[in-house]
């Protein structure tokens, strides 16, 4: 059960360090570590695969919320090829965290992911 769990902590923490990259070239480095080459992500606002266009829905995410990060809120669950967590977007100014979700994740072999099915579970209003 250890080895599984490091697996699914260490495939998440890749996940958070691609979705809190901000400079593009971190920023595509941090997709490529984390994602499969033809890896997916799905929430209610996208559904993408592949390196470019998940970096592109981080890049918007964070042009939508500047000044803000993604952090884990909870443990990871994961078995054989699948992990669950919950996150929340944190205000680096004030700490407040207007947004939250859950996702799911598969992995590869390699431990990376080819496939993130997100749910928003708090979204401001307007947002």
């Amino acid at each position: 059960m250890s080895a599984h769990t490091d697996r699914h902590e260490n495939a998440v923490a890749r996940y958070f360090e691609a979705w809190n990259a901000r400079d593009p070239e971190a920023l595509a480095k941090a997709v490529t570590a984390a994602w499969a080459a033809d890896g997916r992500y799905t929430d209610p606002l996208a559904d993408v695969r592949g390196h470019e266009q998940i970096a592109a829905v981080i890049a918007a995410a964070h042009a939508r919320f500047p000044g803000f990060a993604f952090r884990l809120a909870g443990a990871v669950d994961g078995h054989h090829d699948t992990a669950r967590f919950s996150w929340e977007l944190v205000s680096e100014a004030d700490g407040s965290a207007p947004v939250a979700g859950s996702d799911v994740i598969t992995v590869d072999g390699q431990d990376r992911i080819t496939a993130v099915l997100g749910f928003l579970d708090r979204v401001p209003a307007g947002a």
